[in-house]
């Protein structure tokens, strides 16, 4: 592959099954796509693994990438904080893959701001069926408490504004269909790319 590699931002509400649709998605060998892993001060949830959901780090870390202007965006939530390494992403574009930003709505902005000039950026906005639903996925995840809960559906429902900013709004009513649009969305933006060398 020459040139660079194309970046894809799929963005919505916290709590709107981004990471399973990502999953989905990425399993899609025909694209071809690498994973931007982020950085995270949380602590890992039961199953995940440093180096592959995230890059659990502590304090001392995520502050000394701050310093060094390390981040693409950071942004605290609920305590934690969550960065985009710059190096690594730019450094697998520029190796020519197409790179899968998974983020919330918040470093998604960032994101866009920064890249706005860079015609190889594909966004992808992610769309609870509704507001109840959007509740009921948080609530399933019975692992945080109910003021945790509490936050991320008022941030959720607060998040959902930004979806005009993104160049599609996917639904995420099944994970299948949704997941099938974004593929067919990541397609048609490749063969664009490749038509412009």
């Amino acid at each position: 592959m020459e040139g660079k590699g194309l970046l894809i931002i799929l963005s919505g509400p916290s709590g709107v099954g981004k990471g399973t649709v990502r999953e989905a998605v990425m399993k899609e060998t025909d694209l071809d796509l690498s994973y931007s892993i982020s950085m995270t001060t949380r602590p890992p949830r039961p199953g995940e693994r440093d180096g592959r959901e995230y890059y659990f780090v502590d304090d001392k870390t995520f502050n000394k990438n701050i310093k060094e202007g390390n981040f693409l965006e950071w942004c605290e939530f609920v305590g934690h904080r969550y960065g985009t390494p710059k190096d690594k992403l730019e450094e697998m574009r520029n190796n020519g893959e197409n790179v899968f930003l998974e983020i919330e709505v918040t470093g998604a902005a960032q994101v866009l701001e920064k890249v706005k000039k860079d015609p190889k950026v594909l966004s992808i906005f992610l769309m609870p069926p509704s507001e109840q639903a959007l509740e009921d996925r948080i609530r399933s995840r019975k692992y945080e408490s109910e003021e945790a809960i509490k936050a991320r559906l008022d941030k959720g429902i607060k998040e959902m504004e930004a979806a005009s900013s993104y160049d599609y709004v996917v639904l995420n009513d099944y994970v299948d269909r949704a997941s099938r649009e974004i593929i067919h969305i990541i397609k048609n933006a490749l063969k664009e790319n490749e038509n412009s060398y």
